[in-house]
């Protein structure tokens, strides 16, 4: 099976906000980076977005190029 690659993701945060994604991503056992992705999919997962697969971006990528 091939290995999935990630994106990159590049954004400034207020550094209080920084702050306490650092405390909720320790309070977590999770990285930082690990930690907005579970808050991305929750909110997604709440407000009925659907995630599409690595396969899928990946075709719809093709697509577009």
């Amino acid at each position: 099976m091939a290995s999935i690659k990630t994106a990159t993701l590049t954004f400034r945060i207020d550094p209080g906000l920084k702050e306490a994604l650092r405390i909720a991503a320790d309070q977590e056992h999770r990285s930082i980076a690990n930690m907005v992705e579970v808050l991305i999919r929750d909110y997604c997962d709440r407000s009925g977005i659907a995630i599409p697969s690595s396969e899928e971006t990946k075709n719809n990528n093709a697509v577009r190029s």
